[in-house]
């Protein structure tokens, strides 16, 4: 077992996160590594030392403090670094193209850096090469992502407003949200619309107090078409604000139809999602998904009669999937043309099946491979880099990025880059107060659980109004 031993307790996950980098579970239950990380901080400087019991390996750094006002991120920052190098010296041959960064928005992190290095851009791209060990190719990666988000428009006055449908057709493998399947919550549907309806008129109230103005709008879950039409235009009809961007997650294609989208335009939404995941029939059944590549290819020639700005998801890594088809995944959903195309790369997340029950999944190599090949494809299709985020346990320590055409999704950069409040509704859903003066955020969530959600709205509503008050 590798053991990681610190006077500060607060960064044992983190540091435990660098761990996984170099090794999987079993090789950490394997091996018999102790690691100790000293840190102290003296005036504007952060010493750490750290010490290992594989070949007395040392590490020794002092590190200026840029911005006193966080001083706990640069504790954990340096911490990170620290171990990073020791583990790298015993694993040499270890690749890993984010190099240190873990569960963090690499986009954010060099927004962080330009602004320590006083607005110089090159001098932060190195900082990203240097410091956290990060490929060049990724630091461009970075750099040209940002580059695509200079039109956003950032002021405090300024919010988004998220709602959270928690149903879908079926679980799929890979996922940990609350969202549940339709078949056990039916009876729940109603009251959660009911008490979904109430908040946001609630939030409503709250915008209209607060001055603020609504930029963009994004339903999302879960599946929100799961909703039957009738009950989606109840929804919709909660909601009227003239948005240049509003976004309905329609994701699955068995929940499509010429009803629903009717009821999306009348309401003037301007962008849905279709997401194929991947256009193998054998990998759809083994992730759990209920319909065919041939129902994603009807129900977007569908979505094409109504002009709608149209996403498309794509997930690097699943059900043991091989480069190949991977591929024909990718030029299936190019051939398609959407506006938008995400690829995400597998993620093994706590409380999902594929974590509980040990699901197949791609090799780190293979994805990799499917990662590599995503970016200049897409390039060479038309697409651009717009947003990027990391999670944990990601396969390989990769990333997911959102490509576009012509528009980028405003939500999904306020929402990555924590550009903006976001005022959200439904059960799970989470409120973030932007204070951009001193590049504060605070949040509140909802309660997860459906039932616990519809009997205690009024004391959520409540809470977000205490945290934009």
């Amino acid at each position: 077992m590798i053991n990681i031993i610190s006077s500060n307790e607060k960064l044992i996950d983190e540091l435990n996160l660098v761990v996984k980098l170099f090794f999987c579970e079993e090789e950490i239950n394997d091996l018999d590594y102790e690691i100790c990380i000293d840190q102290d901080v003296k005036g504007d400087s952060i010493s750490t030392h750290a010490t290992c019991n594989y070949n007395d390996c040392k590490v020794n750094r002092e590190d200026k403090i840029v911005d006193r006002n966080f001083p706990d991120r640069y504790l954990k920052r340096y911490a990170k670094l620290a171990v990073f190098d020791i583990l790298q010296s015993i694993k040499p041959d270890k690749i890993l193209p984010w190099g240190s960064l873990t569960g963090i928005r690499p986009t954010k992190l060099y927004y962080e850096l330009i602004k320590e290095c006083s607005g110089d851009y090159m001098k932060a791209m190195n900082m990203l090469i240097d410091t956290f060990k990060v490929t060049p190719a990724k630091a461009q990666l970075v750099k040209e992502i940002i580059k695509n988000q200079k039109n956003i428009i950032k002021n405090d006055n300024l919010v988004d407003l998220y709602i959270n449908i928690p149903f879908c057709p079926s679980k799929c493998y890979y996922c940990s949200f609350i969202s549940a399947p339709i078949d056990k919550c039916r009876d729940q549907v109603e009251p959660y619309l009911e008490a979904l309806i109430k908040e946001i008129s609630a939030t409503k109230e709250l915008i209209s107090t607060k001055n603020y103005i609504v930029k963009s709008i994004y339903i999302g879950g879960g599946t929100p078409t799961i909703l039957d039409a009738n009950q989606m235009d109840r929804l919709l009809s909660a909601i009227d604000y003239n948005v240049a961007e509003f976004t309905v997650e329609c994701g699955r294609p068995d929940t499509i139809t010429a009803d629903k989208l009717d009821v999306l335009k009348k309401h003037n939404v301007t962008r849905i999602s279709i997401n194929p995941q991947t256009f193998c029939n054998k990998t759809l059944k083994t992730i759990g998904r209920n319909h065919t590549s041939q129902d994603i290819l009807d129900a977007y020639k569908l979505a094409l009669n109504y002009n709608f700005s149209i996403n498309m998801d794509l997930i690097a890594g699943l059900g043991g999937e091989s480069l190949l088809t991977f591929k024909k995944s990718l030029n299936k959903a190019i051939e398609c043309y959407p506006d938008n195309i995400t690829v995400h790369t597998l993620s093994i997340k706590r409380g999902s099946e594929l974590k509980t029950e040990g699901g197949e999944t791609s090799t780190e190599d293979v994805v990799s491979k499917m990662i590599e090949y995503s970016y200049p494809t897409l390039i060479n299709a038309g697409y651009k880099p717009y947003y990027m985020y990391k999670q944990k346990n990601m396969l390989g320590n990769l990333e997911n990025i959102g490509y576009f055409r012509d528009k980028v999704s405003i939500f999904n950069i306020d929402s990555m880059e924590e550009f903006a409040s976001i005022i959200a509704c439904g059960a799970n859903a989470i409120s973030k107060r932007y204070y951009s003066l001193n590049n504060k955020i605070e949040r509140f969530a909802n309660l997860k659980n459906i039932s616990e959600y519809i009997t205690r709205i009024d004391e959520m509503i409540d809470k977000k109004k205490a945290l934009f008050s």
